[in-house]
């Protein structure tokens, strides 16, 4: 049985230096098993390793983590979300900046948010 890790990815736009992704964070993803069953979330970590995975992947960031700033978690990942995960990569100060974001009725909510330092 394959574990599923990471969310489908609905569809793409980058820069040289930035990304947007976004995402439809299935319901049969491992993470959500036993975080907070009665009210299933994304855990934050879950959040970070996504930003980090995504963000060498797609602005080639260096894989070596160097610690996180400023990480805030706002508003709960729920199952079957729709979500758009920005990052961008200032590699003269080695730091990638995540934003996960979703809009409904035209109101865009911050769900988290942070920077994190790579070498």
């Amino acid at each position: 049985m394959t574990l599923i890790r990471k969310p489908t990815i609905l569809r793409q736009h980058s820069t040289h230096d930035s990304v947007e992704l976004w995402l439809k964070i299935d319901s049969d993803i491992e993470d959500f098993n036993g975080h907070f069953p009665i009210f299933p979330s994304l855990p934050g970590v879950t959040q970070v390793d996504w930003a980090v995975f995504y963000g060498q992947q797609y602005l080639n960031a260096p894989a070596s983590f160097q610690g996180m700033e400023v990480i805030k978690f706002q508003e709960p990942i729920l199952k079957e979300h729709e979500v758009k995960l920005s990052l961008t990569w200032q590699a003269e100060k080695q730091k990638l900046y995540f934003t996960y974001t979703s809009e409904h009725n035209e109101e865009v909510k911050t769900h988290s948010s942070g920077r994190i330092l790579l070498g």
